[in-house]
């Protein structure tokens, strides 16, 4: 498996933010190939992380493309600021 994760910080509305995420950007996730789970996390102090796991590399890497469409097409009032990206091999999990 592979997983993608994106941080923004200075996120203004993170409600506004987890409802356009869970309307519009969840159902794209879902038709990727691979696709295995999807999470929006609201960590506070205006930071949300994004967590995208795949069956494989290509579809976590989709991913990362979709978002970054997603982000400036319908959140770039609310997520103002470029994400961390990280994207690897899952070696362990439980």
């Amino acid at each position: 498996m592979y997983v993608a994760v994106r941080r923004y910080e200075g996120v203004t509305d993170s409600a506004e933010a987890a409802h356009l995420v869970n309307e519009g950007f969840v159902p794209l996730m879902r038709q990727v190939s691979g696709f295995v789970a999807y999470y929006w996390i609201d960590a506070g102090d205006g930071v949300m992380v994004s967590t995208s796991v795949f069956q494989d590399r290509a579809g976590a890497e989709e991913s990362i493309s979709m978002a970054s469409d997603f982000v400036r097409d319908n959140l770039a009032s609310l997520l103002p600021n470029p994400p961390e990206v990280m994207a690897g091999e899952v070696v362990a999990s439980a």
